[in-house]
């Protein structure tokens, strides 16, 4: 890793998980590990393999969550893939636009 991370340099991010399960809480670890890997890798297998786990990371989490799993559960509606549908058709849209979003504080 080029950028290296020093003690000072790390941030705590915290979450309360008393609604999430053992199996979300994982994933999520698991996708806060591997997108400081694809922000900070230098090596271009890692880059591309890397991102494309942090969406499916993301996939799974949406198809695990209450909306999908519990709210909705007996309308036999598939909301999760749905949601992820719109969002792969955003996501798409903005890379066709050409358009980076920016979060900042």
């Amino acid at each position: 890793m080029g950028l290296g991370l020093r003690k000072e340099n790390k941030i705590n991010i915290q979450l309360d998980t008393g609604e999430l399960t053992a199996a979300q809480v994982r994933l999520i670890k698991s996708l806060n590990s591997t997108l400081a890997h694809v922000i900070t890798t230098e090596d271009e297998s890692e880059f591309f393999d890397g991102s494309a786990e942090c969406i499916r990371i993301c996939a799974s989490l949406i198809k695990q969550s209450y909306f999908s799993t519990e709210l909705k559960d007996n309308d036999n509606i598939p909301y999760a893939d749905q949601a992820i549908e719109y969002s792969m058709d955003a996501l798409q849209e903005s890379i066709t636009d050409s358009k980076v979003v920016t979060y900042d504080n």
